[in-house]
């Protein structure tokens, strides 16, 4: 039976303790808020747990190994495969054998009251929290709540499917039996990077999309990895649709359009993602449950002057980095109404995501890994503007022929004809991760190509692609 215990009265409530929520509310309190965080499950989140970081740990072996066999002098030391059982001990520290003692003292420090237990919004600025055990309490909010619960695995409607005890990306990441063999059912950034981890593992992938791979990037970035992924072993087949799933004590039977069957030991669903909105009180302000929430850029719901969500739940951009980004914006702007501060909300302002709309960097650590930023050359077409794509080989640049032997990559950006700036680029190649940055201030700072000559980059290096798109356009 609930026992209803006393309640409390903050000025900020946040409901859900992943990164996003964490920098809420630890910029709230920097602002001079007194916050609560709402977690019912690990502090940390999605990302810390089951998706960004033990993913990058699983894949980081075969992205290590393929480097190494790329360099003459090191290839030859490079006898075996991946190492699974000493990838999957990475793993687990990575993640902290799956406890959440490091975050929850973070918390503590930043001055940041946890509340453990399930968060649901029954009014007006007040959050009612059901603990593990029952007990409830009742959480009162003077300024604003915020609803940072992320998103889950979308599984679809396909019959037999949800009997079939698929795998998400969670049983996915925190695999302890690597499989002999798996299907997955999806082309996009998951469905694509646990296909490289778990092919490097030695598993038999099979790969169903129902279009290309990477829709949302660039068709060549997609076109890269499903070639490199067939050069891994893996079985791409694409235009494909699962009509049917049955599982028996062998494991799983996917019926597809056409009447083809793939069989495999697990399965793993990778097709999009949901809101967690079903059960955090929407109904109680007027919103449906289950759905997205939509917000102005300062990421507060519109027609309320409490009520916030940041992250995933707005399905503005689900990646991490995009919703602590929202949450700095958010946490700032709660605080600044809150003591009566000045707000601003104009674009790119400080209290304001303008980002989300077109500035958005992503990276994914396949092999090759692809690397963009901004606008797709459709999407900038569709918006009218008069683009100019700009692409480069990147084997034709010095620092990609010492980095690695036979390098293969392409370096795409799309100029802006009528203001002389670069409002996207893709890069497909070995490590080209941690140039995408770069590209990223081009993009958000709208640098003239005319400045951007004066920007040399040092030789050699791969950053000379700079160079090479800037000759390339003709200037």
């Amino acid at each position: 039976m609930d026992v209803e215990s006393d309640a409390a009265d903050y000025d900020l409530i946040v409901i859900g303790a992943g990164p996003v929520g964490e920098n809420v509310a630890d910029r709230a309190v920097q602002g001079g808020l007194r916050v609560a965080i709402v977690e019912s499950e690990l502090v940390g989140g999605e990302c810390s747990y089951w998706a960004c970081m033990p993913s990058k740990t699983l894949l980081r072996p075969v992205a290590a190994l393929n480097a190494a066999r790329a360099v003459p002098g090191a290839a030859p030391a490079i006898s075996g495969g991946v190492d699974v059982a000493a990838t999957l001990r990475a793993r687990d520290a990575m993640v902290h054998e799956w406890s959440d003692d490091g975050q929850v003292a973070w918390l503590d420090g930043a001055g940041i009251d946890l509340v453990r237990g399930h968060g649901r919004i029954d009014g007006e600025r007040s959050v009612r929290v059901e603990a593990s055990d029952g007990t409830v309490r009742t959480l009162r909010a003077r300024d604003a709540v915020a609803v940072c619960t992320g998103s889950a695995a979308l599984l679809p409607d396909v019959p037999g499917l949800a009997d079939a005890a698929p795998w998400t990306s969670r049983e996915a990441t925190a695999v302890q039996q690597v499989p002999a063999s798996l299907a997955i059912l999806g082309g996009g950034v998951v469905a694509c990077e646990l296909a490289t981890a778990f092919a490097s593992f030695g598993t038999r992938v099979t790969l169903i999309a129902r279009s290309g791979l990477l829709g949302g990037l660039e068709p060549f970035a997609g076109d890269a990895v499903a070639a490199s992924l067939r050069d891994a072993g893996v079985e791409v087949r694409m235009r494909a649709r699962a009509q049917r799933v049955d599982r028996d004590a062998h494991g799983v039977r996917i019926t597809l359009d056409g009447g083809d069957e793939v069989t495999a030991d697990e399965l793993l669903v990778a097709t999009g993602r949901v809101p967690r909105t079903a059960d955090v009180g929407l109904d109680a302000v007027g919103l449906e449950p289950g759905t997205w929430i939509e917000v102005d850029d300062t990421l507060r719901v519109p027609g309320s002057d409490w009520l916030y969500a940041v992250g995933d739940v707005t399905h503005r951009a689900l990646l991490t980095h995009q919703g602590k980004y929202q949450a700095r914006a958010a946490g700032d702007v709660i605080a600044a109404r809150a003591r009566g501060g000045d707000v601003d909300d104009a674009l790119w302002g400080r209290h304001v995501a303008t980002a989300d709309h077109s500035a958005v960097p992503q990276v994914v650590f396949t092999e090759p890994q692809v690397a963009a930023v901004g606008l797709t050359e459709k999407q900038a077409t569709d918006a009218g503007m008069r683009i100019r794509a700009v692409e480069v080989d990147l084997a034709a640049i010095a620092g990609a022929a010492t980095h690695a032997e036979g390098y293969r990559g392409t370096a795409r950006a799309l100029v802006d004809e009528d203001r002389q700036v670069i409002v996207g680029a893709t890069l497909v190649g070995a490590d080209l991760a941690e140039l995408l940055h770069a590209v990223t201030i081009a993009v958000v700072a709208e640098v003239p190509l005319a400045r951007l000559w004066h920007a040399v980059p040092a030789y050699p290096t791969i950053s000379e692609l700079w160079l090479r798109w800037l000759e390339a356009y003709g200037r």
